[in-house]
Protein backbone atom coordinates (compact mmCIF):
# COMPACT_ATOMS: atom_id res chain seq x y z
CA UNK A 1 0.00 0.00 0.00
CA UNK A 2 2.96 2.33 0.47
CA UNK A 3 3.23 2.94 -3.29
CA UNK A 4 -0.33 4.24 -3.55
CA UNK A 5 -0.61 7.97 -4.15
CA UNK A 6 -3.89 8.99 -2.59
CA UNK A 7 -6.05 11.85 -3.86
CA UNK A 8 -6.09 13.79 -0.57
CA UNK A 9 -3.14 15.60 0.92
CA UNK A 10 -3.93 14.49 4.49
CA UNK A 11 -4.71 10.99 5.76
CA UNK A 12 -7.25 9.92 8.37
CA UNK A 13 -4.59 8.31 10.54
CA UNK A 14 -2.43 11.44 10.57
CA UNK A 15 -5.04 14.03 11.50
CA UNK A 16 -8.69 13.00 11.39
CA UNK A 17 -10.05 16.53 11.89
CA UNK A 18 -7.97 17.97 9.06
CA UNK A 19 -8.83 14.98 6.89
CA UNK A 20 -12.53 15.68 7.44
CA UNK A 21 -12.14 19.31 6.37
CA UNK A 22 -10.16 18.18 3.33
CA UNK A 23 -12.96 15.85 2.24
CA UNK A 24 -15.59 18.59 2.64
CA UNK A 25 -13.47 20.92 0.51
CA UNK A 26 -11.94 18.60 -2.09
CA UNK A 27 -15.09 16.55 -2.62
CA UNK A 28 -16.76 19.89 -3.41
CA UNK A 29 -19.42 19.46 -0.74
CA UNK A 30 -19.42 22.87 0.94
CA UNK A 31 -17.38 25.97 1.66
CA UNK A 32 -17.22 28.74 4.23
CA UNK A 33 -19.70 31.55 3.57
CA UNK A 34 -17.99 34.51 5.21
CA UNK A 35 -20.64 34.47 7.96
CA UNK A 36 -19.38 32.83 11.11
CA UNK A 37 -20.74 29.31 11.52
CA UNK A 38 -22.68 29.33 8.23
CA UNK A 39 -21.74 27.38 5.12
CA UNK A 40 -22.48 27.35 1.41
CA UNK A 41 -23.61 23.85 0.45
CA UNK A 42 -22.35 23.22 -3.07
CA UNK A 43 -24.22 21.22 -5.75
CA UNK A 44 -22.74 17.78 -4.93
CA UNK A 45 -23.28 18.26 -1.20
CA UNK A 46 -26.77 19.64 -1.70
CA UNK A 47 -27.55 16.86 -4.14
CA UNK A 48 -26.76 14.36 -1.40
CA UNK A 49 -29.04 16.26 0.97
CA UNK A 50 -31.82 16.27 -1.65
CA UNK A 51 -31.50 12.49 -1.93
CA UNK A 52 -31.66 12.07 1.86
CA UNK A 53 -34.61 14.46 1.98
CA UNK A 54 -36.47 12.62 -0.79
CA UNK A 55 -35.96 9.18 0.77
CA UNK A 56 -36.85 10.39 4.26
CA UNK A 57 -39.85 12.37 3.05
CA UNK A 58 -41.27 9.29 1.35
CA UNK A 59 -41.06 7.42 4.66
CA UNK A 60 -42.60 10.33 6.58
CA UNK A 61 -45.58 10.61 4.23
CA UNK A 62 -46.07 6.83 4.19
CA UNK A 63 -46.85 7.11 7.92
CA UNK A 64 -49.66 9.59 7.24
CA UNK A 65 -47.67 12.66 8.30
CA UNK A 66 -48.37 15.83 6.31
CA UNK A 67 -45.81 18.50 5.46
CA UNK A 68 -46.42 22.14 6.32
CA UNK A 69 -44.36 25.24 7.10
CA UNK A 70 -44.12 27.55 10.11
CA UNK A 71 -42.44 30.97 10.51
CA UNK A 72 -38.72 31.32 11.12
CA UNK A 73 -39.40 34.09 13.68
CA UNK A 74 -40.86 33.01 17.02
CA UNK A 75 -41.98 35.45 19.74
CA UNK A 76 -39.77 35.25 22.81
CA UNK A 77 -42.88 34.83 24.96
CA UNK A 78 -43.50 31.45 23.35
CA UNK A 79 -40.26 30.12 24.80
CA UNK A 80 -40.79 31.69 28.20
CA UNK A 81 -43.92 29.60 28.72
CA UNK A 82 -41.84 26.42 28.92
CA UNK A 83 -39.05 27.14 31.42
CA UNK A 84 -36.94 24.01 30.91
CA UNK A 85 -37.13 24.37 27.13
CA UNK A 86 -36.01 28.00 27.08
CA UNK A 87 -33.23 27.25 29.55
CA UNK A 88 -31.94 24.50 27.28
CA UNK A 89 -31.72 26.77 24.23
CA UNK A 90 -31.13 30.22 25.75
CA UNK A 91 -27.37 30.27 25.11
CA UNK A 92 -27.87 29.39 21.44
CA UNK A 93 -30.68 31.76 20.48
CA UNK A 94 -30.25 34.44 17.84
CA UNK A 95 -32.64 37.32 18.58
CA UNK A 96 -34.14 40.03 16.33
CA UNK A 97 -34.74 43.30 18.22
CA UNK A 98 -35.21 45.89 15.41
CA UNK A 99 -36.99 45.98 12.07
CA UNK A 100 -35.08 48.80 10.32
CA UNK A 101 -31.57 50.20 9.83
CA UNK A 102 -30.51 53.82 9.40
CA UNK A 103 -27.25 55.50 8.43
CA UNK A 104 -25.26 56.84 11.38
CA UNK A 105 -23.57 59.66 9.43
CA UNK A 106 -20.24 57.81 9.26
CA UNK A 107 -21.09 55.49 6.42
CA UNK A 108 -22.35 52.76 8.76
CA UNK A 109 -25.78 51.20 9.10
CA UNK A 110 -27.11 50.83 12.63
CA UNK A 111 -30.45 49.73 14.12
CA UNK A 112 -32.98 52.54 14.14
CA UNK A 113 -33.88 53.29 17.79
CA UNK A 114 -37.38 54.14 16.60
CA UNK A 115 -37.75 50.67 15.04
CA UNK A 116 -37.26 48.59 18.16
CA UNK A 117 -39.68 45.65 18.29
CA UNK A 118 -42.19 45.61 21.11
CA UNK A 119 -41.26 41.98 21.69
CA UNK A 120 -37.99 40.38 20.56
CA UNK A 121 -38.26 37.60 17.98
CA UNK A 122 -36.13 34.46 18.24
CA UNK A 123 -34.77 33.05 14.98
CA UNK A 124 -36.09 29.47 14.98
CA UNK A 125 -33.82 27.08 16.94
CA UNK A 126 -36.64 24.48 16.95
CA UNK A 127 -40.38 24.87 16.51
CA UNK A 128 -42.16 23.15 19.40
CA UNK A 129 -43.48 26.42 20.81
CA UNK A 130 -44.83 28.02 17.64
CA UNK A 131 -46.25 24.74 16.34
CA UNK A 132 -47.84 24.28 19.76
CA UNK A 133 -49.74 27.54 19.24
CA UNK A 134 -51.06 26.23 15.92
CA UNK A 135 -52.02 22.89 17.45
CA UNK A 136 -53.98 24.71 20.16
CA UNK A 137 -56.01 26.39 17.40
CA UNK A 138 -56.43 23.31 15.25
CA UNK A 139 -57.37 20.77 17.93
CA UNK A 140 -60.76 20.95 19.62
CA UNK A 141 -61.95 17.36 19.92
CA UNK A 142 -60.60 13.81 20.06
CA UNK A 143 -61.84 13.59 16.48
CA UNK A 144 -59.02 15.98 15.46
CA UNK A 145 -56.42 13.51 16.71
CA UNK A 146 -53.88 12.31 15.97
CA UNK A 147 -52.47 15.46 14.37
CA UNK A 148 -49.36 14.50 12.40
CA UNK A 149 -47.22 17.32 10.93
CA UNK A 150 -43.70 17.77 9.61
CA UNK A 151 -41.70 20.63 8.16
CA UNK A 152 -38.47 20.84 6.20
CA UNK A 153 -36.72 24.02 7.25
CA UNK A 154 -33.56 25.77 8.34
CA UNK A 155 -32.84 26.50 12.00
CA UNK A 156 -30.34 28.69 13.82
CA UNK A 157 -28.42 27.77 16.96
CA UNK A 158 -25.55 30.09 17.72
CA UNK A 159 -22.76 27.55 18.11
CA UNK A 160 -19.44 28.63 19.61
CA UNK A 161 -17.39 25.88 17.97
CA UNK A 162 -18.44 25.12 14.42
CA UNK A 163 -17.53 22.46 11.88
CA UNK A 164 -19.22 22.18 8.49
CA UNK A 165 -22.20 19.81 8.47
CA UNK A 166 -21.52 18.59 12.02
CA UNK A 167 -22.16 21.74 14.03
CA UNK A 168 -23.08 24.98 12.29
CA UNK A 169 -24.98 28.07 13.39
CA UNK A 170 -27.50 27.49 10.61
CA UNK A 171 -28.41 24.04 9.36
CA UNK A 172 -31.15 22.27 7.42
CA UNK A 173 -33.42 19.64 8.90
CA UNK A 174 -36.88 18.19 9.16
CA UNK A 175 -38.87 18.37 12.36
CA UNK A 176 -41.94 16.25 12.92
CA UNK A 177 -44.52 17.36 15.51
CA UNK A 178 -47.50 15.24 16.47
CA UNK A 179 -50.34 15.36 19.01
CA UNK A 180 -52.23 12.38 20.43
CA UNK A 181 -55.06 11.41 22.76
CA UNK A 182 -53.04 9.17 25.05
CA UNK A 183 -49.56 8.58 26.36
CA UNK A 184 -49.52 5.14 24.71
CA UNK A 185 -50.35 6.56 21.28
CA UNK A 186 -47.70 9.27 21.60
CA UNK A 187 -45.09 6.74 22.68
CA UNK A 188 -46.02 4.55 19.72
CA UNK A 189 -45.39 7.53 17.42
CA UNK A 190 -42.09 8.28 19.19
CA UNK A 191 -40.89 4.75 18.50
CA UNK A 192 -42.29 4.71 14.97
CA UNK A 193 -40.23 7.80 14.13
CA UNK A 194 -37.13 6.29 15.75
CA UNK A 195 -37.52 3.10 13.72
CA UNK A 196 -38.08 5.17 10.56
CA UNK A 197 -34.78 6.92 11.20
CA UNK A 198 -32.97 3.68 11.90
CA UNK A 199 -34.26 2.09 8.70
CA UNK A 200 -33.53 5.11 6.50
CA UNK A 201 -30.06 5.74 7.89
CA UNK A 202 -29.03 2.09 7.73
CA UNK A 203 -30.66 1.19 4.42
CA UNK A 204 -30.12 4.43 2.47
CA UNK A 205 -27.04 6.02 4.06
CA UNK A 206 -25.42 2.66 4.89
CA UNK A 207 -24.69 3.92 8.43
CA UNK A 208 -25.11 1.24 11.11
CA UNK A 209 -26.68 2.78 14.20
CA UNK A 210 -27.68 1.87 17.73
CA UNK A 211 -31.26 2.88 18.55
CA UNK A 212 -31.99 3.49 22.21
CA UNK A 213 -33.09 5.85 24.97
CA UNK A 214 -30.98 8.79 26.09
CA UNK A 215 -30.28 9.07 29.82
CA UNK A 216 -32.16 11.65 31.87
CA UNK A 217 -29.48 14.35 31.69
CA UNK A 218 -29.23 14.05 27.88
CA UNK A 219 -32.93 14.54 27.15
CA UNK A 220 -34.20 17.24 24.81
CA UNK A 221 -35.12 20.27 26.96
CA UNK A 222 -38.69 19.80 28.17
CA UNK A 223 -39.02 16.18 27.01
CA UNK A 224 -40.22 13.28 29.14
CA UNK A 225 -38.24 10.74 27.06
CA UNK A 226 -35.63 11.19 24.34
CA UNK A 227 -34.61 8.38 22.01
CA UNK A 228 -31.74 8.50 19.54
CA UNK A 229 -29.83 6.67 16.86
CA UNK A 230 -26.06 6.72 17.46
CA UNK A 231 -23.44 5.99 14.79
CA UNK A 232 -19.73 5.28 15.25
CA UNK A 233 -17.35 7.33 13.14
CA UNK A 234 -14.00 5.98 11.91
CA UNK A 235 -12.18 7.77 14.73
CA UNK A 236 -14.26 5.86 17.27
CA UNK A 237 -16.39 8.85 18.29
CA UNK A 238 -20.17 8.74 18.43
CA UNK A 239 -22.46 10.88 16.30
CA UNK A 240 -26.07 11.41 17.34
CA UNK A 241 -27.69 10.93 13.95
CA UNK A 242 -31.35 11.50 14.82
CA UNK A 243 -33.67 11.95 17.81
CA UNK A 244 -37.29 11.26 18.67
CA UNK A 245 -38.87 12.81 21.76
CA UNK A 246 -41.95 12.00 23.81
CA UNK A 247 -42.89 15.36 25.29
CA UNK A 248 -45.66 14.17 27.61
CA UNK A 249 -48.12 17.00 28.21
CA UNK A 250 -45.38 19.54 29.07
CA UNK A 251 -45.71 21.60 25.89
CA UNK A 252 -49.47 21.06 25.70
CA UNK A 253 -49.94 22.56 29.13
CA UNK A 254 -47.72 25.51 28.22
CA UNK A 255 -49.48 26.18 24.88
CA UNK A 256 -53.01 25.11 25.85
CA UNK A 257 -53.25 22.17 23.44
CA UNK A 258 -56.49 20.68 24.80
CA UNK A 259 -59.27 18.54 23.43
CA UNK A 260 -62.69 17.31 24.46
CA UNK A 261 -62.31 13.60 25.14
CA UNK A 262 -64.74 10.81 24.27
CA UNK A 263 -66.57 11.21 27.58
CA UNK A 264 -67.00 14.97 27.19
CA UNK A 265 -64.18 15.95 29.54
CA UNK A 266 -61.17 18.13 28.76
CA UNK A 267 -57.67 16.68 28.37
CA UNK A 268 -54.22 17.92 27.39
CA UNK A 269 -52.70 16.29 24.31
CA UNK A 270 -49.63 14.10 24.52
CA UNK A 271 -47.14 15.39 21.96
CA UNK A 272 -43.96 14.24 20.21
CA UNK A 273 -41.22 15.79 18.12
CA UNK A 274 -38.50 14.18 16.04
CA UNK A 275 -35.80 15.32 13.63
CA UNK A 276 -32.71 14.67 11.52
CA UNK A 277 -30.48 17.26 9.89
CA UNK A 278 -27.64 17.93 7.45
CA UNK A 279 -25.42 16.53 10.22
CA UNK A 280 -26.15 13.20 8.49
CA UNK A 281 -23.85 14.27 5.66
CA UNK A 282 -21.05 14.70 8.18
CA UNK A 283 -21.82 11.18 9.39
CA UNK A 284 -21.59 9.82 5.84
CA UNK A 285 -18.21 11.50 5.38
CA UNK A 286 -16.73 10.22 8.63
CA UNK A 287 -18.13 6.71 8.22
CA UNK A 288 -17.47 6.03 4.54
CA UNK A 289 -14.73 8.47 3.53
CA UNK A 290 -11.19 7.28 2.83
CA UNK A 291 -7.84 8.83 2.01
CA UNK A 292 -9.07 9.58 -1.52
CA UNK A 293 -12.17 11.51 -0.46
CA UNK A 294 -15.81 10.58 -0.01
CA UNK A 295 -17.35 7.23 -0.87
CA UNK A 296 -21.01 8.08 -1.47
CA UNK A 297 -23.50 5.26 -0.87
CA UNK A 298 -25.34 4.66 -4.16
CA UNK A 299 -28.79 5.25 -2.62
CA UNK A 300 -27.92 8.87 -1.83
CA UNK A 301 -25.49 9.62 -4.68
CA UNK A 302 -26.83 12.36 -6.98
CA UNK A 303 -25.13 10.48 -9.84
CA UNK A 304 -24.62 6.77 -9.25
CA UNK A 305 -22.66 6.25 -12.47
CA UNK A 306 -20.45 8.83 -14.17
CA UNK A 307 -19.31 8.28 -17.76
CA UNK A 308 -16.09 10.06 -18.69
CA UNK A 309 -15.36 10.20 -22.44
CA UNK A 310 -11.67 10.84 -23.05
CA UNK A 311 -12.12 13.82 -25.34
CA UNK A 312 -9.22 15.20 -27.39
CA UNK A 313 -10.84 18.27 -28.98
CA UNK A 314 -10.67 16.50 -32.35
CA UNK A 315 -13.35 15.57 -34.92
CA UNK A 316 -13.45 11.95 -33.72
CA UNK A 317 -14.82 13.19 -30.39
CA UNK A 318 -18.31 13.28 -31.94
CA UNK A 319 -18.33 9.52 -32.53
CA UNK A 320 -17.05 8.87 -29.01
CA UNK A 321 -19.76 11.07 -27.51
CA UNK A 322 -22.44 9.24 -29.53
CA UNK A 323 -21.04 5.94 -28.25
CA UNK A 324 -21.11 7.20 -24.66
CA UNK A 325 -24.60 8.66 -24.98
CA UNK A 326 -25.94 5.32 -26.20
CA UNK A 327 -24.39 3.62 -23.17
CA UNK A 328 -25.79 6.32 -20.85
CA UNK A 329 -29.31 5.74 -22.16
CA UNK A 330 -28.95 1.97 -21.78
CA UNK A 331 -27.82 2.29 -18.16
CA UNK A 332 -30.48 4.90 -17.33
CA UNK A 333 -33.15 2.45 -18.51
CA UNK A 334 -32.10 0.01 -15.77
CA UNK A 335 -32.99 0.09 -12.06
CA UNK A 336 -31.08 -0.30 -8.81
CA UNK A 337 -32.19 -0.02 -5.19
CA UNK A 338 -35.79 0.40 -6.32
CA UNK A 339 -35.25 3.39 -8.63
CA UNK A 340 -34.02 4.15 -12.16
CA UNK A 341 -30.24 4.41 -12.22
CA UNK A 342 -28.96 7.99 -12.08
CA UNK A 343 -26.19 8.29 -14.67
CA UNK A 344 -24.25 11.36 -15.84
CA UNK A 345 -22.35 11.75 -19.09
CA UNK A 346 -19.66 14.25 -18.14
CA UNK A 347 -18.94 16.27 -21.30
CA UNK A 348 -16.96 18.97 -19.52
CA UNK A 349 -13.57 20.00 -20.83
CA UNK A 350 -10.37 18.99 -19.10
CA UNK A 351 -7.92 16.14 -18.91
CA UNK A 352 -9.52 12.76 -18.44
CA UNK A 353 -7.35 11.82 -15.46
CA UNK A 354 -8.09 15.11 -13.67
CA UNK A 355 -11.82 14.60 -14.20
CA UNK A 356 -11.55 11.03 -12.93
CA UNK A 357 -9.95 12.14 -9.68
CA UNK A 358 -12.54 14.87 -9.22
CA UNK A 359 -15.23 12.19 -9.27
CA UNK A 360 -13.17 9.87 -7.08
CA UNK A 361 -12.96 12.60 -4.43
CA UNK A 362 -16.72 13.21 -4.68
CA UNK A 363 -17.29 9.49 -4.28
CA UNK A 364 -19.32 8.67 -7.39
CA UNK A 365 -20.04 4.95 -6.83
CA UNK A 366 -19.09 3.80 -10.37
CA UNK A 367 -16.89 5.64 -12.86
CA UNK A 368 -16.72 4.56 -16.51
CA UNK A 369 -13.82 5.85 -18.61
CA UNK A 370 -14.13 5.45 -22.35
CA UNK A 371 -11.50 6.43 -24.90
CA UNK A 372 -11.14 5.84 -28.60
CA UNK A 373 -9.30 2.56 -28.02
CA UNK A 374 -12.05 1.34 -25.67
CA UNK A 375 -14.64 2.19 -28.32
CA UNK A 376 -12.71 0.33 -31.02
CA UNK A 377 -12.34 -2.73 -28.78
CA UNK A 378 -15.97 -2.66 -27.60
CA UNK A 379 -15.06 -2.43 -23.91
CA UNK A 380 -15.44 0.00 -21.02
CA UNK A 381 -12.84 0.87 -18.36
CA UNK A 382 -14.83 0.61 -15.12
CA UNK A 383 -13.79 1.79 -11.64
CA UNK A 384 -15.70 0.89 -8.51
CA UNK A 385 -15.24 3.65 -5.90
CA UNK A 386 -15.52 1.51 -2.76
CA UNK A 387 -12.70 -0.81 -3.90
CA UNK A 388 -10.61 1.77 -5.69
CA UNK A 389 -7.12 0.27 -5.56
CA UNK A 390 -5.38 -2.85 -6.78
CA UNK A 391 -3.27 -3.48 -3.69
CA UNK A 392 -0.64 -5.50 -5.56
CA UNK A 393 0.06 -2.96 -8.28
CA UNK A 394 -0.80 0.19 -6.32
CA UNK A 395 -2.86 1.38 -9.30
CA UNK A 396 -6.61 2.01 -9.70
CA UNK A 397 -8.46 -1.32 -9.96
CA UNK A 398 -10.01 -0.91 -13.40
CA UNK A 399 -11.98 -3.73 -14.96
CA UNK A 400 -12.81 -3.84 -18.69
CA UNK A 401 -16.17 -5.50 -19.30
CA UNK A 402 -17.63 -5.67 -22.83
CA UNK A 403 -19.78 -2.62 -23.49
CA UNK A 404 -22.77 -4.79 -24.27
CA UNK A 405 -22.73 -6.24 -20.74
CA UNK A 406 -22.30 -3.02 -18.79
CA UNK A 407 -25.90 -1.82 -18.61
CA UNK A 408 -27.10 -5.19 -17.37
CA UNK A 409 -24.49 -5.45 -14.62
CA UNK A 410 -24.60 -1.92 -13.16
CA UNK A 411 -27.78 -2.38 -11.09
CA UNK A 412 -26.41 -5.39 -9.24
CA UNK A 413 -23.06 -3.68 -8.82
CA UNK A 414 -24.61 -0.61 -7.20
CA UNK A 415 -26.58 -2.77 -4.78
CA UNK A 416 -23.38 -4.65 -3.96
CA UNK A 417 -21.56 -1.37 -3.24
CA UNK A 418 -24.42 -0.23 -0.97
CA UNK A 419 -24.31 -3.48 1.01
CA UNK A 420 -20.52 -3.55 1.18
CA UNK A 421 -20.28 -0.03 2.63
CA UNK A 422 -22.81 -0.90 5.34
CA UNK A 423 -21.11 -4.20 6.19
CA UNK A 424 -17.69 -2.55 6.41
CA UNK A 425 -18.97 0.13 8.79
CA UNK A 426 -20.95 -2.38 10.88
CA UNK A 427 -17.97 -4.70 11.28
CA UNK A 428 -15.71 -1.79 12.21
CA UNK A 429 -18.18 -0.63 14.85
CA UNK A 430 -18.53 -4.06 16.43
CA UNK A 431 -14.75 -4.48 16.50
CA UNK A 432 -14.45 -1.21 18.43
CA UNK A 433 -16.95 -1.71 21.25
CA UNK A 434 -15.64 -2.93 24.59
CA UNK A 435 -18.06 -4.86 26.79
CA UNK A 436 -15.66 -6.23 29.38
CA UNK A 437 -15.00 -3.13 31.49
CA UNK A 438 -16.42 -3.48 35.00
CA UNK A 439 -15.11 -0.47 36.94
CA UNK A 440 -14.62 3.24 36.45
CA UNK A 441 -10.87 2.81 36.96
CA UNK A 442 -10.80 0.41 33.99
CA UNK A 443 -12.87 2.86 31.95
CA UNK A 444 -10.52 5.70 32.84
CA UNK A 445 -7.48 3.61 31.97
CA UNK A 446 -8.97 2.59 28.63
CA UNK A 447 -9.60 6.18 27.54
CA UNK A 448 -6.26 7.36 28.92
CA UNK A 449 -4.21 4.67 27.21
CA UNK A 450 -3.19 6.86 24.29
CA UNK A 451 -4.97 4.70 21.73
CA UNK A 452 -5.67 6.94 18.76
CA UNK A 453 -9.28 5.91 18.08
CA UNK A 454 -10.51 4.17 21.24
CA UNK A 455 -14.14 3.46 20.27
CA UNK A 456 -17.11 2.88 22.59
CA UNK A 457 -17.59 1.08 25.88
CA UNK A 458 -20.84 -0.60 26.95
CA UNK A 459 -21.12 -0.36 30.74
CA UNK A 460 -23.65 -1.33 33.36
CA UNK A 461 -25.13 1.42 35.50
CA UNK A 462 -27.77 1.90 38.15
CA UNK A 463 -29.60 4.94 36.66
CA UNK A 464 -28.76 7.36 39.48
CA UNK A 465 -30.64 10.65 39.73
CA UNK A 466 -30.05 14.04 41.34
CA UNK A 467 -26.65 14.66 42.92
CA UNK A 468 -25.52 11.10 42.24
CA UNK A 469 -26.16 11.58 38.51
CA UNK A 470 -24.36 14.91 38.54
CA UNK A 471 -21.34 13.21 40.08
CA UNK A 472 -21.30 10.60 37.29
CA UNK A 473 -21.55 13.32 34.62
CA UNK A 474 -18.58 15.15 36.16
CA UNK A 475 -16.57 11.93 36.27
CA UNK A 476 -17.19 11.37 32.58
CA UNK A 477 -16.58 15.00 31.66
CA UNK A 478 -13.07 14.78 33.11
CA UNK A 479 -12.29 12.26 30.35
CA UNK A 480 -14.31 14.12 27.67
CA UNK A 481 -16.83 11.29 27.71
CA UNK A 482 -20.61 11.27 27.41
CA UNK A 483 -23.36 8.70 27.81
CA UNK A 484 -24.91 7.96 24.41
CA UNK A 485 -27.98 5.74 24.82
CA UNK A 486 -29.38 2.56 26.32
CA UNK A 487 -29.80 0.20 23.34
CA UNK A 488 -33.43 -0.81 22.97
CA UNK A 489 -32.45 -4.37 22.03
CA UNK A 490 -29.47 -4.58 24.38
CA UNK A 491 -28.67 -7.35 26.82
CA UNK A 492 -30.17 -6.98 30.32
CA UNK A 493 -28.04 -5.80 33.20
CA UNK A 494 -26.44 -8.63 35.15
CA UNK A 495 -23.76 -6.97 37.28
CA UNK A 496 -22.93 -3.88 39.27
CA UNK A 497 -22.85 -0.24 38.20
CA UNK A 498 -19.31 0.87 37.36
CA UNK A 499 -19.97 4.25 38.98
CA UNK A 500 -21.77 3.39 42.22
CA UNK A 501 -21.06 -0.30 42.70
CA UNK A 502 -24.78 -0.87 43.23
CA UNK A 503 -26.78 -3.44 41.22
CA UNK A 504 -27.11 -2.21 37.65
CA UNK A 505 -30.48 -1.37 36.09
CA UNK A 506 -29.40 -1.39 32.44
CA UNK A 507 -26.48 -1.18 30.03
CA UNK A 508 -25.50 2.09 28.37
CA UNK A 509 -22.91 3.18 25.81
CA UNK A 510 -20.15 5.58 26.83
CA UNK A 511 -18.05 7.35 24.20
CA UNK A 512 -16.41 10.53 23.08
CA UNK A 513 -18.75 12.28 20.71
CA UNK A 514 -19.30 15.04 18.17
Amino acid sequence: MSNIRHALSVKRADNFAQWYQAVVSEADLAEESGVRGCMVIKPWGYGIWERIQRLMDDRIKAAGVQNCYFPIFIPLANFEREAEHVDGFAKEMAVVTHHRLIADGNGKLVPDPEAKLEEPLVVRPTSETIIGDAMARWIQSWRDLPLLTNQWANVVRWEMRTRMFLRTSEFLWQEGHTAHETREQALEETHRALEMYRACVEEDLALPVVAGEKPEHERFPGATETWSIEAMMQDGKALQAGTSHYLGTNFSEAAGIKFQDREGGEQFCHTTSWGVSTRLIGGVIMTHGDDDGLRTPPAIAPHQVVILPMLRDKPEDAALLDYCEKLRAEIAAQSALGEPIRVLLDKSHGKATAKRWDWVRKGAPVILEIGGRDMDNGVVSMLRRDTLWNMESGKPAFSTPPVGEVAGMIGGLLEEVQSALFAEARDRREANIRRDITSFDELSEFYSSGEQFPGWVEVQWSKPTGDALEAVVEQLKAHKLTMRNVPRDGAPADGNCIFSGEPAAERIYVARAY
